[in-house]
């Protein structure tokens, strides 16, 4: 049985995330909390397997609560998080602190989305549940100030650089795993990276812009028309599918809504399908941490041309699905951890 403690200021939130997470047998409500103060009190009572966490409460606020919970008894927390750039931003603090993923609060609107959120909030926490947290540090106020992280320097293999196209594929607990794996690559990087990491239309923009603060490289959100190159992330927009075409002398990026009865919008698979299509050998596909088998086919396409796969390992990824089918498939050239990751992703584009 999971147990799963709902915080949440909204009386009608309280009651409808109980009402959904009990439709599951194997799932039980063992309490809701008004503020994240509540909150704590009621975890250390509880011990709850799971917490879903509003972001914005009175005395204590979610982000506020993360904090506490990461530090004193670390678990999965699931943020419950408004569909705009600023509960984006919020959203995207909340997993860099630790929380695993985020639910939309659309659902208090009554509206035909219910079943499919539904469907969401239970697989995620069925998907979740038994993961094992790290907890953070507490800071320490006397602290010196830390030193900025140093510029990493490519260690070039020998010989020339025979991928440069990199298709990453991700889903849940994606946004630190793919800032940490973007972080460590340098200014130089002879390579062009596109990435389909599921996540709503108004997150994209402050993920991306999130990313091109603390990565030596370039990150922007993709736009119609972008030309993909060395150095270059370009980050899917939500509800847009991400696709490259190979002209003469250049790589273009297409941002479509086509295929538009794609599961994800947008898709690992149609994004690393496009890469096998423009440039076959030259592409390097990866698959980071998530639900379902997202990217699975795209990878196969890509194997078909001549390109390599990457897949995150079990140990390290928050949900081991999207990986998980690469690697079952035997289409993965090597399995990673996502802290070797950076140096793995060079090291196979001389490859």
């Amino acid at each position: 049985m999971i147990k799963v403690l709902v915080v949440d200021d909204s009386a009608f939130m309280r009651k409808a995330l109980s009402s959904m997470l009990e439709k599951d047998p194997g799932i039980k409500v063992v309490a809701t909390a008004r503020d994240g103060e509540e909150g704590l009190e009621l975890i250390r009572r509880y011990n709850p397997d799971v917490v879903t966490l509003d972001i914005e409460m009175p005395r204590m606020d979610g982000i506020t609560a993360l904090r506490h919970i990461m530090m004193e008894s670390p678990r999965p927390v699931l943020m419950v998080s408004s569909l705009t750039t600023e509960g984006g931003e919020a959203t995207l603090k909340a997993l860099d602190l630790g929380a695993v993923d985020y639910i939309p609060k659309q659902l208090s609107k009554i509206s035909l989305d219910i079943v499919k959120i539904e469907r969401e909030l239970l697989s995620k926490v069925r998907a979740i549940a038994g993961r094992k947290i790290r907890p953070t540090a507490r800071p320490r106020p006397s602290a010196a100030k830390a030193e900025p992280p140093l510029r990493p320097k490519i260690v070039r293999p020998s010989g020339a650089v025979r991928r440069d196209v990199v298709g990453i594929g991700v889903s849940t607990g994606g946004p630190p795993a793919v800032q940490k794996v973007l972080s460590k690559l340098p200014e130089n990087f002879p390579a062009g990276i596109m990435i389909a990491q599921h996540m709503p239309k108004a997150f994209t923009g402050p993920f991306a812009k999130r990313l091109d603060g603390v990565c030596n490289i370039t990150v922007k959100e993709a736009e119609d028309g972008d030309q993909l190159k060395p150095g270059l992330a370009l980050v899917a927009p939500g509800g847009s599918h991400l696709v490259l075409h190979h002209r003469v002398s250049r790589l273009d990026v297409r941002v479509t809504p086509e295929p538009r009865e794609a599961l994800y919008k947008p898709s690992a698979n149609v994004l690393i399908s496009s890469v096998a299509d423009a440039v076959g050998r030259r592409g390097l596909g990866v698959i980071l941490t998530g639900m379902g088998n997202d990217g699975m086919e795209g990878v196969k396409a890509l194997k078909q041309k001549g390109g390599r796969a990457l897949a995150q390992s079990d140990a390290t990824c928050v949900v081991y699905g999207m990986p998980k089918a690469v690697v079952d498939a035997g289409l993965a050239d090597e399995v990673v951890d996502i802290d070797d990751m950076a140096e793995a992703l060079i090291e196979n584009l001389y490859k």
